[in-house]
């Protein structure tokens, strides 16, 4: 790793290995406040640039967060260790990694931002060096600190990983989750909460009541302590007696820091509502004046008086210099969405296996990948002695053990997070949803932090997420849904739905070797029913393309997953009664969707059909018949013919269920209809 560059201006950005010894302690303290006193008036000065209409968005200052963002950042290893910092932990920023100048030139939005102008003020990171960006959903950063901590930890590095996070998050569910899964993967996270007794105007007392944050620690079987930061050595103590603590025995720890907010929660909000009694003991309080006096007694006021000067001039150049830059500008933003793919791994040749059900290609697929790619990892609920609710993961945790097929929690959210942590540090995990309906529960894990990381951090995400789906199987609502539609609407996830043994094989390997988040939904159906030889295919890419499944000249027909099946049966029943032949295409890839051989059908044919099992409001039907006449619409003999399910919950008797979803016969009337209406 290149060393992380910094003015010489500035103070050191490590303390060393013994930083509270006596020969130490006076040295560590003058770092910390030149640190707190430097990131304090860059607030201010940015806070300033705000005002004149310069700092972009909105300001949200880290004043009375210094005095334990500095000591704690520190402490750290910088060349090991995992972070998410907070909305109010600049000072953990500036030392953490990055020029000011970089820092600066991101408040400003413009060409200079590392993140190229495309991530809020105080969202940016750097997943590089392992500080991943927080997202306003703030329970959700958490879980990435986990996974990147793990990975860590797997490569053999002393990693420890620091999830911070304010007393308003605490409330939610994933910072529960996390905090679970942490103590059941006894990992070395230092999970830091920042209590300033206000969620933007919402005092504690509304938020929860333990009266103690800290006694939450006790919930998930590992300690925990509450720790006032107004005095720097007291901190610096505690905080180093923690760090060392998780490091060395692989556990996490809780921290409740009492921490201040001695403005406003953002530029716009006068804090009104905040009783001055409060506002005059937070700033008694105020850990920053208290280190000033400590160090103009070890130091003298003159020395200190010099180093405030320096700081400050340093700052203004880099202000000034950051003003220089020019506009951001758009370049290639639709292109970033995606990680671009650089290399391919060299899959093995091996055997052809005959008959095999799409599941068993599924599994062949995964042992494949694990044991040919050593980065692999599959997680999951069930999935490791049971092998999965549908054997789709069997025998894979007696061939590869308990460090790489990971029974997770009941916590989809966390583990999708943990995930993409492990992902952002060089793994390539496989989660598997037990049903697809599971995975909404964690939907801001998938589609605002795994799918954007490239286009606001420019991280690549390799994750595979398995979507068992899909009705037919009298599984009721909650375990038969087609959800394509609400994941294909976010930008940055793949989608592929292969409908037989081979494409699933293929969209298995295709899949894990891609750098982005790629949705594989597998049809339940299809598990047991759709049977086929699968082989090694030095072509498996052409599964991001459709299939050409009949060819026929009616009409152009367009459906994926069970669909497929279905509708190959109603154009038998078609071809063989009515003389009605079509092109039959399985789409397989949803996104990126390519559209070319089925719009040259289009143009022949003339006539369109599109099926498929999600229902019909917003369904990705809608989304095909558009891309697919809006070129053509005026060449078109028929109105196109869309076939969906109603606006329904899926039922779950048999003969409701049938009702309910398009089948063989069902499309075959459909289809007959739609031909005798428009004298076809």
């Amino acid at each position: 790793m290149k060393p992380l560059a910094q003015s010489s201006v500035l103070p050191p950005k490590s303390i060393g290995p013994d930083p509270l010894s006596s020969e130490t302690l006076s040295k560590t303290l003058r770092v910390c406040y030149e640190w707190m006193h430097f990131s304090r008036i860059m607030d201010q000065r940015l806070m300033q640039l705000f005002r004149q209409g310069l700092v972009q968005g909105t300001m949200v200052g880290g004043d009375g967060n210094e005095g334990l963002i500095v000591p704690l950042t520190l402490l750290l290893d910088r060349e090991r260790d995992v972070i998410s910092f907070t909305h109010r932990d600049l000072a953990g920023k500036l030392i953490w990694s990055r020029t000011v100048r970089e820092h600066i030139c991101h408040y400003l939005a413009n060409a200079g931002s590392p993140t190229q102008a495309r991530e809020g003020n105080v969202h940016y990171g750097d997943p590089a060096n392992r500080s991943y960006p927080m997202i306003s959903h703030l329970g959700s950063m958490v879980s990435l600190v986990v996974g990147g901590t793990d990975s860590q930890r797997r490569k053999g590095e002393n990693a420890i990983g620091v999830a911070l996070f304010g007393d308003g998050g605490s409330s939610t569910g994933d910072i529960h989750e996390t905090m679970n899964l942490a103590a059941v993967y006894q990992l070395p996270i230092l999970f830091i909460v920042e209590n300033n007794e206000y969620a933007y105007s919402t005092p504690t007392g509304e938020q929860f009541a333990v009266k103690n944050l800290a006694d939450r620690a006790r919930g998930y079987g590992f300690a925990g302590e509450t720790l006032d930061i107004q005095d720097t050595a007291h901190s610096l103590t505690q905080l180093h007696k923690a760090v060392e603590f998780v490091r060395r025995e692989n556990k996490p720890y809780f921290i409740e820091a009492k921490v201040l907010r001695l403005s406003g929660h953002a530029a716009y909000d006068t804090a009104d509502y905040i009783p001055s009694a409060t506002k005059e003991g937070w700033a008694q309080r105020d850990a920053l004046p208290r280190l000033r006096k400590k160090v103009v007694e070890l130091f003298g006021e003159e020395e200190i008086v010099r180093r405030e000067k320096e700081l400050a001039d340093y700052l203004e150049e880099a202000i000034a210099s950051a003003l220089q830059e020019p506009e951001a500008e758009p370049g290639n933003m639709l292109e970033d969405v995606f990680s671009p793919t650089r290399s391919r791994i060299s899959w093995q040749k091996e055997e052809p296996a005959k008959k095999l059900t799409l599941a068993q290609g599924l599994n062949k697929g995964l042992h494949k990948i694990m044991r040919e790619s050593p980065e692999a990892l599959v997680i999951g609920q069930d999935i490791a002695d049971y092998g999965g609710p549908f054997k789709v993961t069997e025998n894979l945790f007696q061939k590869f053990g308990r460090e790489r097929v990971i029974n997770c929690p009941l916590a989809e959210s966390a583990t999708v997070g943990h995930a993409t942590g492990l992902a952002l540090n060089g793994h390539r995990p496989i989660i598997e949803f037990q049903f697809a309906d599971f995975a909404t529960d964690a939907t801001t894990q998938i589609v605002l932090n795994a799918a954007t990381f490239h286009f606001r951090a420019g991280a690549k995400v390799p994750l595979v997420l398995r979507y068992p789906c899909g009705g037919g199987l009298t599984f009721g609502s909650f375990h038969s849904q087609e959800l394509e539609a609400l994941y294909l609407q976010f930008p940055g996830l793949k989608v592929l739905y292969p409908s037989t043994p081979q494409d699933a094989y293929n969209a298995l390997l295709a899949a894990y070797e891609d750098d982005n988040p790629v949705l594989l939904f597998e049809h339940k159906k299809l598990y047991r029913q759709a049977h086929g030889d699968v082989q090694h295919d030095p072509n498996y890419q052409k599964v991001w393309k459709p299939r050409l499944v009949r060819e026929g000249s009616e009409a152009t027909w367009v459906t994926y997953g069970d669909m497929v099946r279905e509708s190959a049966q109603a154009l038998d029943t078609l071809t063989d009664e009515f003389d009605f032949t079509a092109d039959l295409f399985d789409l397989r890839a949803l996104n990126p969707l390519d559209l070319t051989e089925i719009k040259e059908s289009l143009a022949l044919t003339r006539r369109l059909i599109v099926v498929h099992e999600a229902r019909r409001t917003c369904g990705f039907g809608a989304e095909l018949v558009s891309r697919l006449t809006e070129e053509l619409f005026f060449d078109l003999e028929a109105p196109p013919l869309r076939l969906t399910p109603p606006d329904m919950p899926v039922p779950f008797a048999p003969a409701l269920e049938k009702v309910y979803r398009p089948d063989a016969a069902s499309i075959t009337g459909k289809v007959v209809a739609w031909w005798e209406q428009n004298q076809l």
